[in-house]
């Protein structure tokens, strides 16, 4: 198939209620609000394909946008690729997920994700945080370079309040990731939790909530699952 024929099923699927929730959560126009099941759905039939999943992103859709990450050959992904992926996302939501997710699986996560959190551009540095996070939950710690995830986490106790809104959001999610998936780390990345608190972030019209970073390294201590690896970083 190709991306116009993804395009005819996906508008087949939308559902203007689901587009209601996706519109108050800053996705932006256009977007025919299918469902993340039946997107799987899609991916589950095919697999991965590089070309269509670039193909399907260029289309602007959030939807198809969405699904090119699901079905994105990440091992075939370029630098070009992933910097116009970023540079074309339309909300933070696809730079939080899709362009995190492929970039973390890609031979660039690091080296891009060290790149973009020193963007001006908001939601290049967001990208670039939730990049780090996904990386942490899918790499052994053996491959991470924990010297810089340290300074990294000093880093955000240090800047996090001075930050740009959904900069602050990624922030804080990266404190949870290292603290949940870094083992050497989880202590070090509580402490800095506690050290931030509560993380201020306009939510907009929502039930949206940020996640309290030490309530959730703390769980994941007392549950012994601090350093279990995610298969993948895409859900």
């Amino acid at each position: 198939m190709n991306a116009a024929e993804i395009v005819k099923e996906l508008k087949a699927l939308g559902s203007e209620s689901i587009k209601k929730v996706l519109l108050k959560h800053g996705i932006q126009e256009p977007l025919f609000g299918v469902k993340v099941e039946e997107l799987k759905k899609i991916q589950k039939r095919i697999k991965k394909d590089h070309q269509l999943a670039l193909d399907l992103y260029d289309t602007g859709i959030y939807d198809a946008m969405y699904l090119a990450g699901l079905i994105a050959d990440d091992l075939k992904m370029t630098k070009k690729n992933l910097q116009h992926w970023v540079e074309k996302a339309t909300c933070i939501a696809l730079c939080g997920s899709t362009v995190s997710w492929v970039a973390a699986e890609s031979h660039y996560g690091w080296d891009l994700a060290l790149e973009w959190i020193e963007s001006k551009e908001e939601k290049v540095a967001a990208t670039g945080w939730g990049t780090l996070s996904s990386l942490v939950g899918i790499k052994d710690d053996a491959d991470l370079d924990l010297a810089e995830l340290k300074k990294l986490l000093q880093r955000v106790q240090k800047t996090l309040p001075k930050e740009p809104n959904r900069v602050r959001h990624a922030m804080n999610g990266f404190v949870i990731a290292v603290g949940t998936y870094v083992k050497p780390l989880s202590d070090l990345a509580l402490k800095t939790a506690q050290k931030i608190g509560q993380v201020s972030v306009d939510v907009g019209d929502t039930a949206c909530k940020v996640p309290y970073a030490p309530e959730y390294i703390e769980k994941a201590l007392k549950n012994g699952v601090v350093g279990k690896k995610r298969k993948t970083a895409k859900c």
